[in-house]
């Protein structure tokens, strides 16, 4: 299997690397694996859906 590192994965996806680190520490980037002090993620892993972002429900008129 074919491992990016988690600057590889920020550049990627758009974010940052500490936000990719942290992602992985959360255990929500499946098949991440830690050596030493770097991560190493799966090639072909999707980017996870960000969890903190708020969703705005049209029926309501509000943010949930």
């Amino acid at each position: 299997m074919d491992y990016i590192t988690a600057q590889e994965a920020a550049d990627k996806w758009g974010i940052t690397r500490r936000r990719v680190q942290i992602l992985c520490v959360d255990g929500r980037i499946e098949g991440a694996i830690k050596k030493a002090n770097l991560w190493l993620i799966p090639k072909d892993t999707e980017k996870p859906v960000d969890g903190r972002s708020q969703r705005y429900d049209e029926h309501k008129g509000k943010l949930d």
